[in-house]
């Protein structure tokens, strides 16, 4: 394939990268090597340009027959002042390059989306079955009440894992602008005749991952503080579960539906299938640096979920990926990092 893969200065996409060259891919690479991102750092790219400049987009795609877009700003978005960077970035910039596609008759793309579209993720009320539960009052956060009720009976519920089939339920700035992206995706392919792998992709972690921006997730937050001599801070009660994937997975994964899903729109959960909690994550990184056991502190965020986790067997029976990096391993390879 002749591959464009946008964002590809990024921490997901510098793997995306090796692996496309790993498999014998001609590729090219767009960024726009945003400040705040890239901290000043100096990297090489083949089209050092943002995603929403039309022209420079059309010209990257020349020779190009298959689309890896990774390029957006990330972050929860928790303030309202960051919603019309994430729409213009996000949303704005797809339908810019989608646009260009269309124009430059490139029809396979392959798009980073995120859990986050699921928002709170599903529970089992042992009443009403499952159920999706209502945004946590913050009232709630603060007496300590973290864990979502049955919206029907208020009931304690149970974990369930989300299918890629369950309605969406975006919960702040940027998982509205993931959705946006899928949205506008699947508007260009029925247009265009493209095909969409829509790649929603859990807690990514791994080397390389981005530590002192912005934009830090947890694994990135508490390494921070373990490299400082400093207890990891776990918001909650540190019982928030996620689905922690490491980033070379995740890269094998979006590889496998660039070079195999080839018509249609489709979505794909990409998780390493074993759910676990922030407190695992804060535990077995203080493990692995030697470091202070985290300090769990109550604290919260509005906007944060308290549990996301997904099935990700469509990807494992529709395209054969596997995850392959143990959850001990990578850890243990981040915390070395």
């Amino acid at each position: 394939m002749r591959v464009l893969l946008t964002g590809g200065a990024g921490f997901i996409g510098t793997h995306v990268l090796a692996r496309l060259r790993e498999r014998g891919h001609e590729t090219a690479v767009l960024d726009s090597l945003r400040p705040e991102v890239h901290r000043g750092t100096v990297k090489s790219v083949d089209h050092p340009v943002d995603v929403r400049d039309a022209a420079a987009v059309e010209r990257a795609l020349a020779g190009i027959d298959t689309v890896v877009h990774l390029a957006a700003k990330v972050g929860l978005g928790v303030d309202v002042q960051d919603l019309p960077d994430y729409a213009d970035s996000n949303v704005h910039g797809t339908a810019v390059l989608l646009a260009a596609m269309a124009r430059c008759g490139v029809r396979r793309l392959v798009l980073a989306s995120s859990m986050v579209v699921y928002g709170e993720g599903r529970g089992r009320c042992a009443e009403h079955g499952e159920v999706i539960p209502g945004p946590r009052r913050e009232a709630d956060l603060a007496a300590g009440r973290f864990e979502p009720p049955c919206p029907v009976c208020g009931a304690e519920l149970a974990p369930a894992l989300v299918g890629e089939d369950a309605a969406t339920d975006p919960r702040n700035a940027y998982a509205d602008s993931k959705l946006g992206q899928e949205q506008f995706a699947s508007s260009w392919a029925r247009a265009a005749g493209g095909s969409v792998a829509a790649l929603r992709y859990h807690n990514v972690y791994g080397p390389g991952l981005p530590i002192d921006t912005p934009y830090a997730g947890v694994a990135a937050i508490f390494l921070s503080a373990l490299r400082r001599g400093e207890a990891p801070q776990v918001f909650e009660d540190g019982g928030q579960r996620r689905d922690f994937v490491h980033v070379r997975d995740v890269a094998a994964a979006t590889v496998t539906a660039a070079e195999r899903h080839d018509s249609g729109v489709r979505a794909f959960n990409v998780g390493s299938g074993t759910p676990r909690t922030v407190g695992d994550l804060a535990n077995a990184l203080a493990t692995a640096t030697g470091g202070p056991p985290p300090q769990v502190t109550g604290a919260y965020r509005l906007g944060d979920v308290r549990h996301i986790t997904a099935d990700s067997s469509r990807l494992k029976a529709e395209l054969g990926w596997a995850p392959q990096v143990d959850f001990a391993d990578g850890t243990a390879e981040l915390a070395e990092d």
